[in-house]
This record gives C-alpha cells, sequence and structure tokens, in this order.
C-alpha cells in the first residue's frame, strides 16, 4: 500500500498536510501529489504542503539535544544511529555551511535532492550551533524556495523560464 492510498478518505488538504511532515516526502513529493492526484489549486497545494513541511521543524529543534542524549546514553543502537545520522548530515551540510555560511543551510533545504529538506536541515542546524529562531527562520526560508521549484517543476513550467517563455498554456 503506498502513502496516497493509505491516505485515501481524508480531506485532500489534509493528506498534502500529512505528506509534507514526513521525512522522506515532505513537499517535495506532497506538492506532486496534491497537484496531480488530489487536483488542489496551486495556491491550495503549496500553502499546505509548505505548512505541513515546517509543523514538525520547531519540535526537532528544540528536541533533538535532549532526545538524541537521552537515547544515546541508554541504548547502544540509538547511539549507533545518532552517530550516523549526526556524521552524515555534518558530511552533506558542511561544504554548504562552510562556503555560504548561514545561506547555505538555506540552499540545502532548497535544492530538491534526496536527503535535502527541512529534516535534514534541522539537524544540520543543530550540529552547526544555531539557535533554535535563526535555525527555524533560515530553514522556512529553504522550504519556500523548494516549494517554488517543486511546483515549477510539477507544473512544467521550469523549462519554460530557463528558455526565455512568458508564459504558460
Amino acid at each position: 500500500m503506498n502513502l496516497v492510498q493509505w491516505m485515501q478518505g481524508l480531506p485532500p488538504e489534509m493528506a498534502t498536510f500529512i505528506m509534507a511532515t514526513l521525512p522522506i516526502s515532505e513537499l517535495r513529493g506532497a506538492i506532486p501529489v496534491a497537484l496531480g492526484v488530489y487536483k488542489l489549486p496551486v495556491w491550495s497545494a503549496v500553502l499546505w504542503a509548505v505548512l505541513g513541511n515546517l509543523a514538525p521543524i520547531p519540535f526537532i529543534l528544540k528536541l533533538l539535544e535532549p532526545v538524541s542524549k537521552f537515547l544515546r546514553e541508554r541504548w547502544r543502537i540509538w547511539d549507533r544511529f545518532f552517530n550516523w545520522l549526526f556524521t552524515r548530515t555534518r558530511r552533506k551540510g558542511e561544504r554548504y555551511f562552510q562556503v555560504y555560511k548561514e545561506m547555505g543551510l538555506v540552499l540545502f533545504v532548497a535544492i530538491p535532492l534526496p536527503i535535502t529538506g527541512a529534516w535534514t536541515g534541522s539537524v544540520a542546524s543543530f550540529l552547526f550551533g544555531l539557535s533554535l529562531g535563526r535555525g527555524f527562520f533560515l530553514i522556512t526560508l529553504g522550504v519556500l524556495i523548494a516549494a517554488i521549484l517543486v511546483t515549477a517543476a510539477s507544473l512544467g513550467v521550469g523549462w519554460l523560464v530557463f528558455l526565455g517563455g512568458s508564459h504558460v498554456h
């Protein structure tokens, strides 16, 4: 059973919101589904996906340190998981952060590629020592840029912009 089938029966807006909260799909999966499967208007698809993508971020930023510390101290498997997660995120995000400083976090979240996005950006924000407020602000900027890019790609207008097209049919 896929994610869309699992959410069958939910209002499309709620399904879009929930899909965008998930660490794998985020808004990169939610917007194309909202537009293509649920046939939501563009403004609605983007609104619910952005809100859903941002919903877990304050909790991740606030709770990552105490929860990871608690779990790591008690269970070896969690220690190994967080070592893997933190090492991988640091390796993936460090080049963005070193070159572009805080704007690197925005770019890291904005680029719609696997293992980038708001969830991983939250871990990177924690690892690079940003305050909760600053991290949330920068991640929000990245999510908004990602929403524009994913929406444009979903509507097929991405290449028109690069080719100098002025309107979409």
